[in-house]
């Protein structure tokens, strides 16, 4: 089936799904692949279960049924499909991506836009190769604008992505030291996300400026542009050629700019338009290194109209929620919850901001960095040399690729535990009290399980 016959049967039954565990009355089930499973086998049950129709690539499986549409491949149409509706509507998108702070930064920006327009957000951190399509597919005619969030471990990742969204703008928060295992090198990770500007480029190249009828005269058109952080050392120079809205620190003239006032534990930061008015705010995101994706909000909030009270009070309300740059309170503790992901760049960041926490009783939960070939051990070594330098009294780390380490000169607590099941056994049997707590680690070491225990 042609892409433009199965996005008829789009606008009739606007709700993807591709899992039999949800799906709704009337939406249509595509059977993705993996490595353990084909859900080409589970699409009778989609149908069963309420879908109108089942997108599959199985031959035997579309016979059996008229509701089956049969495909050559169901992924590659589930991202046809999204990038066909996204084209159609003609919704303004805004693509983020980066190594740290990408989601954080996505959540902040929608919240801004969201004081004045209807914005469709990327959910979670739902920015992959299947994510990236199911959001797409939940454009409406009714949204005004949207913030896409991709995300990437291999080259060529944020390209196929870039090409789906087909963004009018993009903004990189950072690119640091994370996925090397996959990109080869710290190089191959700019090279990477950059591919978004690539993309952009390409874009300025293929347009021509539109012509009106009447005059015979040019009447310009929307060239893609860039949010640039203008004191990232690497992005300016990939971002050549391209036309940018930056932010940054104060005294380089951007368009936006503003610096932290304190951190202890909350960031409060200072911002402006250039040449504006100073406004001070008070967030609700733990980290000095916040500051960075609370500027890039305003930037793109300010630049899409949003006033500067505005703004301020969208970066003010947002509370994290999800396990990134959150502040916690227990019965017993007090916790820094950073437990989603981990990698060199955005552990230097998070151990550099407990530093600067005042207690007396300060303590870190540390989980393995994933995906770093080679480069691991050394890594993690100097993650634990770098924690013994913060002032804690206490601290834990977690997982295989920590297991050797051993950080000179600290005259605290260190304790080696294999996994986090280990970790809750040792809560269990001695539970902590009155203690600033530091968990952070990547996903896979499921630090996330500790807070309900401190």
């Amino acid at each position: 089936m042609e892409i433009s016959q199965l996005y008829e049967i789009f606008t009739q039954h606007p709700v993807v799904t591709t899992d039999t565990r949800d799906c709704p009355a009337g939406s249509i089930f595509f059977a993705l692949k993996g490595a353990s499973f084909d859900g080409n086998l589970f699409a009778a049950k989609a149908l069963e279960a309420g879908c109108a129709y089942a997108v599959v690539d199985n031959t035997e499986v579309s016979a059996t049924d008229n509701r089956f549409i049969l495909v050559e491949d169901v992924l590659t149409t589930l991202q046809d499909l999204a990038a066909y509706h996204r084209r159609e509507l003609g919704t303004p998108i805004i693509q983020i991506t980066g190594t740290n702070g990408k989601t954080t930064t996505k959540e902040l920006t929608a919240a801004v836009l969201q004081q004045q327009y209807r914005v469709l957000y990327t959910l979670g951190n739902f920015n992959n190769h299947i994510g990236v399509p199911k959001t797409l597919l939940r454009l409406t005619a009714e949204d005004d604008i949207a913030v896409i969030e991709t995300g990437a471990n291999h080259p060529g990742e944020i390209a196929l992505l870039s090409k789906i969204v087909d963004a009018d703008c993009g903004l990189i928060t950072n690119v640091g030291k994370a996925h090397l295992e996959g990109f080869g090198s710290f190089e191959g990770v700019i090279k990477t996300k950059s591919e978004l500007y690539d993309y952009l480029r390409s874009k300025l190249e293929d347009a021509s400026p539109e012509v009106c009828p009447d005059a015979d005269e040019e009447v310009g058109y929307a060239a893609p542009f860039v949010f640039l952080n203008g004191d990232n050392p690497y992005l300016p120079k990939q971002a050549e050629g391209l036309d940018s809205v930056t932010y940054g620190q104060p005294g380089h003239n951007y368009d936006v700019e503003g610096e932290v006032v304190e951190c202890n534990p909350f960031l409060k930061l200072r911002w402006r338009v250039k040449e504006g008015e100073w406004s001070e705010v008070q967030t609700q995101l733990i980290g000095s290194y916040n500051i960075d994706n609370a500027l890039a909000a305003a930037a793109v909030g300010t630049h899409f109209g949003v006033g500067a009270e505005q703004v301020s009070s969208a970066l003010a309300d947002y509370c994290p929620s999800n396990n990134r740059s959150e502040y916690r309170k227990t019965e017993r503790n007090r916790l820094v919850i950073d437990a989603y992901n981990a990698n060199v760049s955005s552990m230097h960041a998070a151990l550099d901001n407990f530093r600067l926490i005042a207690d007396n009783h300060k303590m870190m939960i540390l989980g393995d960095m994933r995906e770093l070939g080679e480069v691991s051990a050394a890594a993690h070594q100097e993650i634990a040399e770098l924690a013994a330098t913060t002032g804690c009294e206490t601290l834990w780390l977690v997982g295989e690729n920590f297991s050797g380490t051993e950080p000179s000169g600290f005259a605290g607590e260190l304790r080696h535990f294999k996994d986090v099941e280990e970790v809750k056994t040792a809560l269990s049997d001695a539970p902590l009290n009155d203690r600033l707590i530091l968990i952070k680690g990547s996903n896979g070491t499921k630090l996330f399980q500790l807070p309900e225990l401190l």
